[in-house]
């Protein structure tokens, strides 16, 4: 694909992003699809009414009559698509920064596209196929209300309720200005903890942190569970559909290693679970311990999302699937990531554990991840790498993945070579139980690369 990527298209918005490419996106999804009606909702970036009043245009313009849910989680928009049985596209740049913008595909079924549908609306938008509409034969187009509380009505519903009140949780929460701010402080209130929150406010500048739930972009949420004695800090990205944890010392938490808790709970012999190609150690060791198999995916959730609905079509059980940077999915409520509920079932972790957050995920500590870079300047360089990297893993006493990139597996630890798909460089991880192995797999991999220079 050449359009759309591992989940949506994103761009610099009034750039790349355009209303006129959001236009014609919403007009090849109405031709190809063929729906009567489409929900569109957006997060709270600034560019987000824009790109959604071309999606409607276009929508309408193919014959669709569009349901307009204003500013919400994607999980929120995907709940509405499989409860009203519609498709639907966000507009969602999800973790980029306040520039960006972009348009996210769901079917009705309230799942993201598979690869083989946003193949057709990206043949029909390349090549232009779609013819609009007689003018009397045009959509129409009306404001759907109480999208958001509909949301967290039915989310209070999926998750225990009863037993987190009774553990009195104070829940320190980052939305991040995002479109979370105006769901996730009442879901966790209507569980019964006391919420406290920064960077609450919708704010499509996002001025007090970058969208990215990572540790450099999250000093405010460690501050404030420590000045509010909380027992763990929640943040979410633009969207909301990511979650990350702040242990009750205000220490971040990986989140492979949130994840690695979260599928302990739920995985069990014969399960299983399935994760990107750059999981971390942390669940290939929950896996090998539960007896659970591991099902690895090119990056991204699109592809997680392909994969879970194929191995449940062959009978296989999928309780849990995602990645490490806080999406993470639970096929038995929904196949899509969901931040709130993420942090719910944590929540209800820390509950049946009468434990503090940094006790329930000691037993994934340990893990060290070690990233290098290397450089290429053409396309012949490029090659030449890949090349290498290719007869090293050939080479190498492991397991080897080749479905994105070459990811070794060593049992105890694990290295992957992949081209970045932004930069000219192949980056090179490596995971291991200690800072010196992880170090020692990462440069023996990248030496091997840089000798084809």
């Amino acid at each position: 694909m050449k359009v759309f990527g591992s989940s949506g298209t994103r761009g610099v918005a009034n750039e790349e992003v355009t209303p006129a490419f959001a236009l014609d996106v919403a007009k090849a999804v109405g031709s190809v699809r063929e729906e009567d009606r489409v929900a569109v909702g957006r997060d709270t970036r600034r560019t987000g009414r824009m790109l959604a009043n071309a999606v409607a245009s276009g929508l309408a313009a193919a014959g669709a009559d569009v349901e307009r849910l204003g500013v919400l989680p994607t999980p929120a928009l995907q709940a509405y698509a499989a409860d009203e049985g519609v498709p639907a596209i966000m507009v969602t740049a999800s973790h980029n920064p306040p520039e960006y913008n972009g348009l996210k595909l769901v079917g009705p079924d309230g799942v993201e596209l598979s690869v083989d549908a946003l193949e057709a609306v990206e043949e029909a938008l390349l090549g232009e196929s779609f013819e609009p509409v007689p003018w009397d034969e045009t959509g129409a187009d009306r404001t759907v209300e109480g999208a958001r509380e509909r949301y967290v009505d039915a989310l209070v519903e999926t998750v225990d309720a009863a037993r987190i009140a009774e553990a009195g949780l104070t829940v320190a929460l980052d939305p991040g200005h995002g479109a979370g701010a105006l769901t996730s402080p009442d879901f966790y209130r209507e569980l019964g903890c006391r919420v406290v929150t920064t960077n609450a406010q919708p704010d499509g500048h996002f001025p007090g942190r970058e969208p990215e739930p990572v540790e450099g972009n999250l000093a405010d949420l460690g501050r404030l569970v420590r000045a509010s004695d909380a027992d763990v800090g929640i943040a979410h990205d633009g969207d909301a559909d990511r979650a990350i944890f702040y242990d009750e010392t205000g220490s971040f938490v990986p989140g492979g290693a949130s994840f690695a808790a979260l599928a302990d709970a739920e995985l069990s012999e014969g399960d299983v679970a399935v994760s990107a190609v750059n999981v971390s150690q942390r669940l290939v060791d929950v896996c090998e311990s539960r007896g659970a198999e591991l099902e690895l995916t090119p990056i991204g959730s699109t592809r997680i999302m392909t994969r879970i609905r194929q191995l449940q079509a062959e009978g296989h059980s999928v309780p849990v699937a995602g990645e490490g940077n806080g999406g993470v999915i639970f096929p038995a409520y929904r196949i899509t990531r969901d931040g709130a509920y993420t942090g719910a079932r944590f929540l209800e972790l820390l509950a049946d554990a009468d434990a503090p957050a940094s006790e329930v995920l000691a037993p994934y500590d340990g893990y060290a991840n070690v990233r290098v870079n290397v450089d290429y300047g053409s396309d012949a360089e490029r090659e030449a790498l890949l090349a290498a990297a290719e007869e090293y893993a050939a080479a190498a006493d492991a397991d080897v993945t080749t479905i994105d990139g070459y990811r070794l597996d060593y049992g105890d630890a694990w290295a992957l070579a992949r081209p970045s798909g932004t930069e000219p460089v192949v980056r090179v991880y490596a995971e291991a139980h200690g800072e010196a192995r992880a170090r020692e797999l990462a440069d023996a991999f990248a030496d091997a690369l840089r000798v084809a220079l």
